[in-house]
């Protein structure tokens, strides 16, 4: 990765371009990250009620420790979590968290 990258995703910058997609409305600022066709492909039955949710921005995942939970059904737990617990105070906190994160650079590769 290029020093530019790396300052990039530190910074969680470049997540930004997924910012149009909130505007346009496909997206929210906080969901269950979007899956990439080929992950659904490999999705287990219990995997694809996370598709139940518009997709967003930042997670549960991201501020339980992003790049550290490398496990996929733990990423996939903690998705159905924020689902099966959605609450505004819920959006709030993850939101606060993930600012906190971006601006310590925690859970950046």
């Amino acid at each position: 990765m290029t020093p530019i990258g790396r300052f990039l995703r530190k910074l969680s910058l470049d997540e930004l371009p997924q910012f149009w997609n909130v505007l346009a409305g496909d997206m929210s600022l906080v969901g269950p990250r979007p899956p990439i066709p080929k992950e659904v492909e490999q999705y287990d039955n219990w995997h694809r009620r996370r598709l139940s949710m518009r997709p967003g921005l930042t997670c549960l995942w991201q501020v339980s420790g992003r790049n550290k939970i490398t496990n996929f059904d733990e990423w996939m737990k903690l998705d159905l979590e924020y689902i099966d617990n959605w609450s505004l105070g819920l959006d709030i906190r993850i939101m606060f968290k993930t600012i906190s994160a971006i601006l310590t650079g925690v859970g950046a590769k």
